[in-house]
């Protein structure tokens, strides 16, 4: 398990501030590979708003009781508002990872509003984008620096998250083509179960009767990403959990995920990830868990 967190002024409880239109309040990440269940219990919600973004895996909700589950799959957004119910579950075998961030103010509604995030609505689905993982490390480094003006620039961070999530939501979806989605489906898996072999997209789109470029195109329609982005996020994925769980060498990560090239599999990690494989290695191992 990987826990990388932020909080406003260091403190972790939740607050109401009408101070100012918008105030973040702490954000973090959590990424379950080996510890069993993550589970969340708030009855009466929280004073503040509450957004959780999956970039992986899936959790499981309960939005309004706690005989209501939900299952929320990655490239969506979850959205509380305060006092909300709130009941959800993160499990190791989902091999679920999402960043979440915590914020109040006197307008937040109607932002929310103007970004797409409408009134009653829980579940909002934005796909899986680098940048949107970019924003929130930035968000969380921030909260932890509070150097000056990091207010101002929390502020600024989530506003250009609010957009990016708006332009996803904003696209236009097509008609439902049955054919397409079931394609679309295989293919998925078919990366999922063979991401560390030497997958060539071109070969692929032939031999399921595609051409590249409309493969390409309706992949990302359905995943949010390409497919070469998807087989990537996999393979580091991974990475990650070898990294934590075992004492296998770098080389051996790296040709394990599907990387004959170490050194290319390091930089990638880091452009990925923003440490190299043996400092993610280092931190991770230097973490201690809540009970």
């Amino acid at each position: 398990m990987y826990i990388n967190s932020g909080y406003k002024n260091h403190s972790v409880r939740d607050f109401k501030d009408k101070s100012r239109p918008l105030i973040v309040g702490s954000c973090g990440t959590y990424r379950l590979l080996s510890h069993p269940c993550l589970p969340t219990y708030r009855p009466r919600g929280r004073l503040d708003f509450q957004m959780i973004y999956i970039t992986s895996g899936q959790a499981h909700f309960h939005f309004g009781s706690p005989e209501n589950e939900t299952i929320v799959t990655a490239g969506h957004v979850v959205l509380f508002r305060p006092k909300e119910f709130q009941k959800y579950e993160y499990y190791g075998t989902d091999k679920t990872e999402v960043y979440w961030i915590h914020f109040t103010g006197n307008d937040v509604r109607n932002i929310l509003r103007q970004y797409g995030f409408t009134d009653q609505q829980y579940v909002f689905r934005v796909g899986t984008s680098l940048e949107y993982e970019e924003i929130f490390k930035k968000i969380i480094l921030e909260l932890q620096r509070a150097t000056v003006h990091y207010e101002e620039m929390l502020t600024f961070l989530f506003h250009q998250l609010l957009i990016l999530f708006h332009r996803e939501m904003s696209k236009k979806i097509g008609p439902k083509n049955e054919y397409s989605d079931r394609e679309m489906e295989f293919a998925a898996a078919y990366f999922s179960e063979q991401y560390n072999q030497n997958i060539r997209i071109e070969e692929y789109a032939c031999s399921k009767g595609m051409s590249v470029s409309w493969f390409i195109r309706n992949f990302r329609k359905y995943t949010g990403t390409t497919p070469m982005q998807y087989i990537t996020s996999i393979r580091i994925t991974n990475a990650q959990m070898l990294l934590e769980t075992t004492e296998y060498s770098i080389n051996e990560v790296a040709r394990i995920v599907g990387y004959d090239n170490p050194l290319y599999f390091s930089r990638l990690f880091h452009k990925q990830k923003g440490c190299s494989p043996s400092a993610y290695r280092k931190q991770n191992r230097q973490i201690s868990y809540p009970q």
